[in-house]
């Protein structure tokens, strides 16, 4: 993955800090759920297809900011929490170059194969 995408992804990350800043939890709640979206890779457990469809739905950035959205609009800071979560978690992850995955192996993402 090019420097230039990576900086972007740590860009965005920093925003999502940011965007919790405004929050009124610890800090230590950012540190203790960053890593949770990874609990999406559980579904390979049963096949790469719906190990692809569930990490994908925990790792894509377009859902993480509507559930982000969805707290915003009814004014809940839990749900506001959960879309940051899952936004940061993304961008952090594609700094280190894992996308969003194909169906036929958990090495193969939109950013490339992992690994490279």
């Amino acid at each position: 993955m090019k420097t230039s995408l990576k900086i972007e992804e740590l860009l965005m990350f920093i925003f999502g800090i940011y965007l919790f800043s405004g929050l009124d939890f610890n800090w230590w709640w950012f540190v203790a759920l960053i890593l949770t979206p990874d609990i999406g890779m559980l579904g390979y457990l049963l096949d790469t297809k719906t190990g692809a469809i569930i990490y994908n739905l925990f790792h894509h950035k377009a859902i993480a900011i509507s559930v982000y959205f969805i707290g915003v609009i009814i004014g809940n800071d839990i749900i506001k929490l959960i879309g940051i979560i899952l936004f940061s978690h993304a961008c952090f992850d594609r700094v280190f170059g894992y996308g969003l995955k194909y169906f036929d192996n958990f090495k193969n993402t939109h950013l490339g194969p992992i690994g490279k």
